[in-house]
């Protein structure tokens, strides 16, 4: 996606009395700006702000291939920098997953849930809005996982898109795959592996697929999330692994 980087407008009193210079302000600023333009993001928190990084992952989740430029994406090759950077960070003591996604690529999402699940620092996601597809194995990574009420995860089989080979070692792929993604939402929460298939193969639910739309109560019951909340219960629960971690040894300030 090309983006357009505006240049602000000077007024003649701006050039004849031109603002104090701090010393790396100008830089610090631009290199924050850009971070916000390319990534979403803010820059990792500095001395003395918070020791929580916060992680969005929005839209849809961009893999191998790049989405037409219309489409809200997030890609996953932002992101493990990102995650890299934060487990390495000592500042950094726990790191909140903020998740509204329509699902996409199942590899790198994947991925994603994949370096999630292995940060040595505590970590919470808050689905708000959505999180679809291979957004549930992302939304189920962390240590502890909130739902907002009114938001939803549709939970279907994997699909292709594309050429497909009609031959028997297709569909063996397919289904490979698809134990893949069951194996780790099974694996990293409560609901039974019976359950998350009765609820991926689900027929009469979905108008134009087959699988089931979750609400957020229903994700809760069903285990797959630990809880209902947002923001506040999210950050909440943060600070109290934060704490126990800290209790435990390991973090020290």
């Amino acid at each position: 996606m090309n983006e357009q980087h505006h240049k602000p407008s000077y007024t003649a009193n701006d050039a004849a009395e031109p603002a104090p210079e701090v010393p790396g302000g100008e830089k610090t600023a631009a290199a924050v700006t850009e971070t916000i333009q390319q990534l979403g993001q803010t820059a990792v928190p500095a001395p003395g702000e918070s020791n929580v990084y916060c992680l969005t992952i929005i839209g849809q989740i961009e893999g191998h291939l790049v989405l037409p430029p219309q489409n809200k994406t997030t890609k996953y090759e932002h992101l493990i920098p990102q995650l890299v950077a934060a487990e390495q960070n000592p500042r950094i003591e726990g790191i909140l997953i903020i998740l509204n996604t329509v699902g996409g690529d199942v590899e790198a999402g994947l991925a994603i849930a994949e370096m999630i699940s292995s940060l040595s620092k505590p970590t919470v996601t808050v689905v708000i809005g959505g999180g679809h597809s291979i957004g549930v194995p992302i939304a189920v990574a962390s240590d502890y996982s909130f739902i907002a009420e009114s938001a939803t995860m549709t939970i279907h089989p994997i699909r292709m898109t594309g050429l497909v080979i009609g031959v028997p070692q297709t569909f063996e792929y397919i289904e490979k795959m698809q134990e893949r993604v069951v194996r780790f939402v099974t694996a990293h929460s409560q609901i039974s592996e019976n359950t998350f298939k009765e609820l991926m193969f689900k027929t009469g639910e979905l108008n134009r697929d087959i699988g089931t739309a979750v609400g957020g109560n229903d994700a809760v019951k069903n285990g797959l999330i630990d809880g209902i909340g947002g923001i506040g219960q999210g950050l909440a629960k943060l600070n109290e692994l934060i704490e126990s971690r800290r209790a435990g040894g390991g973090l020290t300030q």
